[in-house]
């Protein structure tokens, strides 16, 4: 529902609190919830736009956290830039199709989105094993495949996709967890600002509330982390019961929503 202008900037900036706080504490798969809460918390009708402004938001905060992984020398960067690279393209073309769907049935396809991420973070399961770093030509394919396919599904909803882009990247190349996150902060900037250009190309951006929104999602971001160094021995069962709401809110906006391809 839509709200006063005054105070939609203070709900944005406490949904990218919650959003950054969510992805601090949990990790990947909290960038999901940044379109319902634009929607359905701070009021932003057009879901369009709430897709790019979500898209914007994202990115930003992926690439301030790419920062400090990079100082510590957890990126990949040569994969990063494969995937990257064809992430972008496929980001493009999901963004550009997002466009041209009804909105309506653009959430009701969001949601079921939303349900499929829940179950995929609820089954998630501890990837630090390393094995041998794959250095053939040939072990890049499944990098480019899974970068094309993850940057289209980004573009197409607006959200980072690092909940598939780091399982993506251990099971490809065999890096190390930490540096699959710290590579795929690269590509979720990089399919972020590719959506979001496209989207602000069509005026289809809130600009005042992705800063808002960006800006409590710093301080979120930097909450969880701290949070999460303390409930370490727990992580497990945070991840289910953020999974449980993640699908909870996917019931939600696909209820809400029902009637779009009646």
């Amino acid at each position: 529902m839509p709200y006063d202008s005054a105070i939609q900037p203070i709900l944005a900036a406490l949904s990218g609190g919650f959003a950054g706080f969510s992805l601090g504490l949990i990790g990947g798969g909290g960038s999901v919830l940044a379109v319902p809460l634009l929607i359905y918390f701070v009021g932003i009708s057009n879901p369009h736009i709430a897709i790019g402004t979500s898209a914007l938001a994202v990115a930003v905060n992926a690439l301030a956290n790419l920062v400090p992984h990079a100082r510590a020398g957890h990126v990949r960067w040569r994969t990063a830039m494969i995937f990257g690279t064809f992430g972008a393209i496929g980001a493009y073309g999901g963004s550009s199709l997002s466009k041209l769907l009804d909105g309506q049935k653009l959430l009701f396809l969001f949601a079921i989105l939303m349900m499929v991420v829940a179950v995929l973070m609820s089954r998630r399961r501890d990837m630090s094993a390393i094995v041998p770093e794959c250095r053939t030509i040939g072990c890049f394919m499944p990098v480019v495949g899974t970068g094309l396919a993850v940057g289209c599904l980004s573009g197409f909803f607006g959200i980072g996709g690092g909940f598939l882009i780091v399982p993506g990247l251990v099971f490809a190349t065999g890096m190390p967890l930490i540096e699959a996150i710290g590579t795929s902060l690269f590509s979720v900037g990089v399919f972020g600002l590719t959506t979001a250009g496209n989207y602000a190309v069509s005026n289809l951006i809130d600009w005042p509330i992705a800063a808002f929104f960006i800006g409590g999602g710093v301080v979120g971001g930097w909450g969880g982390m701290l949070l999460a160094k303390r409930l370490s021995k727990t992580r497990g069962i945070l991840n289910l019961i953020f999974s449980i709401a993640v699908f909870a809110v996917g019931v939600y906006v696909l209820i809400r929503n029902f009637s779009a391809f009646g």
